[in-house]
């Protein structure tokens, strides 16, 4: 009786201790699903591609509930991350529900998508300035020891918005979506220039210890590479509905894309480094 009694307790202490140290990137898993899923999707994979929109989804939906409820009761802890070195890792949400609208708009599911892409649009606005400004505005010093990889979220958020709208505006029959997505993706790009000079700072200019360089750095080059998707998209869309010259967005997206092919060498000498030199072990988290 005492042991039967006992599981309702266990199963939801469980549940909740799991979402009162949810991460702020847990968003990251539906992000990286959404993603596989469009891939597979534009090269004909229908059916694995579905396989993995249907996880994404539900995965999207159990995250939402797990992060409203944090916020609700365990809100301290939530402003703790929001204001911290951390803080970026919440665009995950962003990111996340633009590739899901993305992926659904392929489909023909546009009002779905446009809902995901409202989502996504208002949780932009809302962290991609809330954050720096909490940083900014916070009594907290944070020193560039703290600048960590998970600051490229803030440009991986924004040049999401440029995705999902492009992948919209085709649909709408007007001219704001196109301009909108051409502009995010300007904005993106220079976030990305920014970010990326504080992270080689950081990586070059103060002490590293192999479990510091935590896989989050690795979007150092998911980064880049979604702002070459952000700027390949437009090309889609009539000239007229770009803010940008076509040759100028070919041409940056070219030297983005030749840079974030010349980090993969980079990138795995530094996971050679981490995992085989100094044998940091090499296990399953959410920044993955």
């Amino acid at each position: 009786m005492d042991a039967v009694s006992s599981r309702p307790g266990t199963w939801r202490g469980a549940v909740v201790g799991a979402a009162e140290d949810l991460s702020p990137g847990a968003f990251a898993f539906v992000m990286a699903t959404g993603i596989v899923s469009t891939a597979l999707a534009e090269r004909g994979a229908s059916a694995s591609s579905a396989v993995l929109l249907w996880i994404a989804a539900a995965g999207y939906v159990v995250l939402w509930v797990g992060y409203l409820w944090r916020t609700v009761f365990r809100w301290q802890r939530v402003c703790t991350d929001l204001a911290g070195p951390r803080g970026f890792a919440f665009l995950t949400l962003v990111a996340a529900s633009d590739v899901l609208a993305g992926r659904l708009a392929l489909d023909g599911h546009y009002g779905a998508a446009t809902a995901l892409t409202v989502i996504g649009g208002a949780g932009w606005l809302v962290l991609g300035y809330g954050v720096p400004l909490l940083l900014i505005c916070s009594p907290r010093i944070l020193s560039l020891r703290q600048v960590n990889g998970t600051w490229f979220i803030w440009v991986v958020g924004t040049q999401s918005v440029a995705v999902a709208t492009a992948a919209l505006a085709p649909h709408t029959g007007g001219r704001a979506l196109g301009i909108l997505a051409s502009a995010c993706g300007a904005v993106g790009l220079l976030q990305y220039l920014l970010v990326a000079a504080l992270a080689l700072a950081r990586l070059l200019l103060e002490p590293v210890e192999p479990k510091e360089l935590a896989p989050p750095y690795r979007v150092f080059m998911g980064a880049a590479a979604i702002s070459v998707l952000a700027g390949a998209r437009p090309f889609r869309l009539p000239p007229t509905n770009a803010l940008l010259p076509g040759a100028l967005v070919l041409g940056v997206s070219a030297v983005v894309w030749s840079f974030c092919t010349w980090l993969i060498p980079l990138l795995l000498a530094l996971g050679v480094w981490r995992h085989v030199l100094h044998r940091v072990p090499l296990r399953y988290e959410t920044s993955l």
